[in-house]
């Protein structure tokens, strides 16, 4: 007979668990361990992000260069297969912002 284990959500994803609480201006005191663990640091931005019912802090990296040239090439590179030339850009950005609105 194979024995039945139990692993718990708290087992499996959460390697750390900590209690802290949020001062009378909506402040939250990151534990130490976290922010060590994370590279969490004064100024660093975190994403904040609910459900309704949980809450979850996620640390946002800064874009890394190379993504950004990539993306730069790309743009520019559907830009000239689309057939757009510089001075139709700011029109395009227009429509596109309009569209959005509607």
């Amino acid at each position: 007979m194979v024995g039945f284990v139990r692993i718990t959500y708290m087992e499996v994803f959460m390697k750390t668990v900590d209690v802290t609480s949020v001062s009378s201006k909506g402040q939250v005191v990151i534990p130490r361990i976290f922010r060590k663990n994370l590279g969490i640091e004064t100024g660093s931005k975190l994403l904040v992000l609910s459900d309704g019912t949980n809450l979850l802090l996620k640390p946002m990296e800064e874009p890394k260069l190379d993504a950004f040239k990539r993306l730069i090439n790309e743009s520019r590179r559907y830009a000239k297969e689309a057939g757009l030339k510089r001075e139709d850009v700011p029109q395009v950005i227009r429509k596109v912002r309009n569209a959005s609105r509607n």
